[in-house]
């Protein structure tokens, strides 16, 4: 299965260039999904190696046959124990390409579209018990506000909230033809589609734990790198963005830059850019799914 259909990758170009490789070089890339990016990492690879995670089964399929390459699959929130099992204590580079995958995004059975009828599902690893149904025939009408509200930013979360609770009393949410149904009547006039997508970003977070994995993640990411390694993460959505910014600029997910004595700041990394790189228009007409990424790149400056 090739990666052009399997996912398009997103800023190829500038998060290799943002991981300034090591042809000798151990590399990690947290999100191998369709290999868009690693395959290209590891061409630029001699007698470095490049390991791969990915949570989804699905895409060990892309993965090459190559003595330089191990593909691990797992949730990249344990990055840090799966590497030392392969005897990995530190790393050259760091790349996390967050979301979810053109392939999952396209198969109806993974329940993750709008735009298809199938199962609630949204687990990416599969093998998890809590799926998007499960979500909306048991989670409290508080909880539903919350996760709505917070991941989803639905403006109208307490009404959406209520009305599926009211719906699953007489009967649960099975596939997403209802559910949809559902959604048409109390999205704004006019912004179904964007309604839907918030709203099904929110389950999906939910469903895989997104937030508490990436903070997991980051946290690690600091202790792994080498001195004058590389850390680069493409985020889709202000939630991500707002942490891998924290942890970039600030050396931690929560609260102020701390400063030393002398009013130097204390923080393992350094953002090598100012601002977030965003895709240029052309790529964004190639693949609209380009046009809410956000990439930021910072260099392990301090052990």
């Amino acid at each position: 299965m090739s990666d052009s259909v399997y996912h398009i990758p997103v800023m190829r170009e500038a998060c290799l260039s943002g991981l300034a490789i090591d042809p000798n070089g151990i590399y990690v890339d947290l999100t191998y999904g369709g290999g868009g990016h690693a395959n290209e990492l590891l061409n630029r690879l001699e007698n470095g190696h490049l390991y791969a995670f990915d949570q989804d089964p699905d895409a060990e399929k892309n993965a090459p046959k190559d003595p330089r390459f191990t593909f691990i699959q797992a949730n990249f929130r344990d990055v840090k124990r799966y590497l030392k099992l392969y005897g990995v204590e530190q790393v050259d580079g760091i790349l996390a390409d967050l979301g979810i995958s053109s392939h999952q995004i396209d198969e109806p059975s993974r329940g993750f579209s709008t735009r298809f009828e199938g199962p609630l599902d949204m687990r990416m690893s599969r093998s998890g018990d809590l799926t998007a149904a499960t979500v909306l025939n048991t989670y409290p009408e508080n909880e539903l506000q919350r996760l709505l509200g917070i991941y989803g930013e639905v403006k109208n979360a307490k009404t959406l909230a209520r009305a599926i609770v009211s719906f699953r009393a007489n009967s649960p949410f099975e596939g997403s033809a209802e559910f949809k149904r559902l959604l048409d009547h109390y999205a704004p006039r006019g912004k179904y589609a964007k309604y839907a997508a918030q709203v099904y970003q929110a389950l999906r977070i939910e469903v895989n734990q997104e937030l508490a994995a990436l903070e997991e993640m980051l946290l690690q990411s600091m202790d792994l790198l080498k001195p004058g390694g590389r850390l680069v993460v493409m985020s889709y959505h202000s939630l991500e963005d707002r942490l891998v910014k924290n942890i970039m600029t600030k050396g931690k997910l929560h609260g102020e830059l701390e400063k030393d004595f002398y009013g130097n700041p204390i923080r393992p990394l350094e953002p090598v850019s100012r601002k977030a790189i965003v895709a240029d228009p052309e790529e964004i007409e190639r693949n609209k799914r380009a046009r809410s990424a956000r990439l930021r790149i910072a260099e392990k400056t301090q052990p």
